[in-house]
């Protein structure tokens, strides 16, 4: 593994989701939900999968590392972010034979990736820490600029609308 990053799509939309990945030259997205559904568009399994398939990145989900339902719930109506991330922490050190073949077998710029855009909210941080221990790396949080993207995309096609094929 060359790179280690992590991603979060809240708020993103999917075409900058990608140019992110994109330009970090990530070659595998590694889906850490529980289940990987999403009411965003384009961010479900499938959905995604195929619009990485397009620019060449790799997609896996592995539900093991999700953050589990009785937690998320709990979270979800205590708000108790402490009591959330020394569960999961209990959870994770059960994956640690998965997380060994994860560092074993993934290659190039791995990004692991939930929902949360602030990732010292979300469980992937600690799920990236146990991996980068493995492959001695140092996490790296990518955030997606909606504006930033549609702002390229908008001075491509005006630069691509100019030229012609004469």
């Amino acid at each position: 593994m060359r790179k280690l990053y992590t991603i979060g799509y809240e708020g993103a939309d999917l075409s900058a989701f990608v140019a992110t990945l994109k330009a970090a030259k990530t070659s595998t997205l590694l889906d850490v939900r529980e289940l990987p559904i999403s009411r965003r568009k384009g961010f479900s399994k499938n959905a995604l999968k195929d619009a990485l398939a397009e620019v060449g990145i790799d997609y896996r989900h592995e539900r093991q590392l999700g953050s589990p339902r009785d937690m998320r719930h709990r979270l979800r109506d205590d708000w108790n972010y402490k009591r959330f991330f020394k569960d999961f922490d209990k959870h994770l050190n059960q994956q640690s034979e998965l997380i060994e073949q994860l560092a074993d077998e993934l290659r190039g710029n791995v990004a692991l990736m939930c929902f949360e855009k602030d990732h010292s909210q979300c469980h992937r941080t600690p799920v990236v820490d146990a991996l980068a221990k493995l492959v001695n790396k140092t996490p790296v949080h990518l955030g997606v600029d909606n504006d930033k993207w549609q702002t390229q995309q908008a001075a491509h096609l005006d630069i691509s609308q100019g030229v012609s094929a004469a």
